[in-house]
């Protein structure tokens, strides 16, 4: 390990971190100090240099947990405000796949969906018209009936939204899903306030057409417009961008990703695990607060 590197901390965590792992982490990193929780462990002081991220890195997947180097005076105080994707990170499913599925169209959508939270179609508002012009003539009830039986949050969703809102920060939920689900699950999860797109409706059927919020100036809700409500809601609060926690999973995350002091992949796709600045693929979402110096 080099000697001059900047000394940072390393957290590791997943669901039922063993003692096992700790001990492995603690052993191979020569870490003058250390501190667990139930499901995390945090090695203080650990030289941030190639060979010490290699042994993380290694380490991590070899236990199956996440590894990720953390500023040691990073406090929950530095930051204002907590930005959330809806689908497959506040919630555990894509609410347009629900309703696909209910609809008859189930594998032409989620095919869709898949490649647009990959990347691989890089006009998210095209993939999104795409996939709602399928949905023409579904009645809004099936919508609703999405909505009323419940969208699953992921685990540790909830407690990271009410320990936000104790903490202090300021919570919003970004979707490019749509505002009938995004509203429902801000208000179960307990969000300050809720941005997604709008489902056309004539005479109880959708028609097949899309539009996106009055805060994004009326377009649909892609990576640049959730970047653009985070920017808004940063300037609202009187706080750079650097204050801002952004979490997501997929291709139209990214722009926030890009822009926010803290960036959070959640079970995420390869191109958004690569660009944040942690990763979690094993922990729960409310994960992200053991990164902060005073939770410890």
């Amino acid at each position: 390990m080099t000697p001059d590197a900047p000394l940072l901390d390393l957290v590791i965590q997943s669901t039922g971190l063993s003692t096992e792992a700790v001990d492995a982490f603690r052993v191979a990193l020569l870490a003058p100090r250390t501190r667990r929780h139930a499901d995390a462990a945090r090695f203080f002081d650990v030289p941030a240099d190639a060979q010490t991220r290699r042994i993380a890195q290694a380490l991590a997947a070899y236990w199956h947990c996440d590894a990720t180097l953390v500023q040691p005076a990073l406090r929950t105080a530095d930051m204002r405000l907590l930005v959330l994707d809806m689908d497959s990170t506040a919630i555990a499913v894509e609410g347009i796949d629900e309703l696909a599925a209910l609809a008859g169209h189930g594998p032409a959508v989620a095919a869709i969906t898949e490649s647009a939270m990959r990347g691989e179609i890089a006009d998210y508002a095209q993939s999104l018209r795409r996939r709602v012009a399928l949905l023409a003539g579904t009645e809004l009830a099936l919508a609703e009936q999405v909505r009323d039986r419940g969208l699953p949050p992921t685990p540790g969703a909830r407690e990271l939204v009410t320990e936000a809102r104790r903490i202090g920060w300021s919570t919003f939920l970004v979707s490019g899903g749509f505002s009938l689900f995004a509203q429902a699950v801000a208000r179960e999860l307990g969000f300050d306030e809720s941005w997604a797109n709008e489902l056309g409706v004539r005479d109880g059927r959708l028609t097949g057409e899309v539009s996106g919020p009055a805060d994004n100036d009326g377009a649909i809700l892609d990576a640049a417009g959730k970047a653009r409500i985070l920017q808004r809601q940063c300037a609202r609060l009187g706080c750079a961008p650097q204050r801002a926690i952004a979490v997501g999973d997929g291709a139209n995350d990214l722009d926030m990703i890009a822009l926010a002091g803290l960036s959070v992949a959640y079970r995420a796709k390869p191109q958004v695990r690569q660009r944040a600045a942690c990763t979690l693929d094993h922990a729960r979402l409310d994960g992200l607060l053991e990164l902060f110096a005073d939770r410890w």
